[in-house]
């Protein structure tokens, strides 16, 4: 198991609680006690946590309704035409009737105002998703149970809490913070445990980012580059579409409207 993924699982664990002692990591990680050690010192170093007697505990920075990353209404008027093209081409895959997935995102959204006369089913953990679907008559809606996190307007249940309804889909539509040869990434470990939880449910895995998104290369791991099965995207970087390619992965650019890989 990597450090990053290790990191994940640590933060995940203490989420219900906010405090793990290092008993328990000891007993959940596959790792000896000397690399724990190290895993949480890179975790406190980072701010994400502080180290205490018997275990470890969460800081304050992140309270219960707050994620890290770039809020909502910042983020949705950052590269608004490319995102606005990729979730026209998007909801183009949709087929009439179908019950689908949308991952909340300032690229997912765009797919909205296309949905309409689809009568689809969705399942959404974003209440802006919601309340641009809402107008659609035909279109039904679903959501998971969980805290809202006020900044994004989504809807997260703790780590390990199971909050999604019974729902098995065709498509997931997802977005992410960053995209690398490493994965798909995002900036708070809460949304990479929902995102799993979708993922997990779909039978494809759609990605839908812009251009900007492979010039940032930080962040917690998702899923790797062959766990989705296609990338909608305005434009790819230098010797990414090779690298897609080898994962298997289906691209659309939005500039042409054509599958590579």
């Amino acid at each position: 198991m990597h450090a990053e993924e290790r990191e994940r699982l640590i933060l995940e664990v203490m989420q219900p609680a906010g405090f793990v002692s290092y008993r328990d990591l000891e007993a959940r990680l596959d790792a000896s006690p000397a690399t724990i050690r190290r895993d949480l010192t890179r975790l406190e170093s980072a701010g994400r946590i502080t180290r205490v007697h018997g275990g470890a505990k969460l800081n304050d920075v992140q309270d219960s309704t707050r994620l890290f990353g770039t809020p909502f209404d910042q983020s949705i008027t950052q590269n608004l035409v490319a995102k606005q093209a990729i979730g026209k081409v998007a909801a183009g895959l949709v087929e009439p009737g179908e019950g689908i997935m949308i991952d909340g995102g300032t690229t997912t959204l765009q797919m909205c105002p296309h949905l309409a006369g689809l009568d689809c089913q969705v399942l959404t953990n974003s209440l802006y998703i919601v309340n641009a679907l809402l107008p659609q008559a035909g279109t039904r809606i679903l959501l998971p149970s969980g805290t809202v996190f006020r900044e994004q307007n989504i809807i997260l249940a703790a780590a390990g809490e199971e909050s999604m309804p019974r729902f098995h889909a065709p498509k997931l539509f997802m977005g992410a913070a960053a995209v690398g040869p490493q994965g798909i990434m995002q900036a708070d470990v809460v949304l990479v445990a929902a995102e799993r939880r979708l993922i997990d449910r779909a039978e494809k895995v759609i990605l839908l980012v812009d251009s900007s998104k492979f010039s940032s290369q930080s962040g917690t791991i998702v899923c790797g580059l062959e766990e989705i099965d296609a990338i909608i995207t305005d434009a790819l970087p230098p010797g990414f579409a090779a690298v897609l390619e080898k994962a298997g992965v289906e691209v659309i650019l939005t500039t042409s409207g054509q599958f590579e890989g």
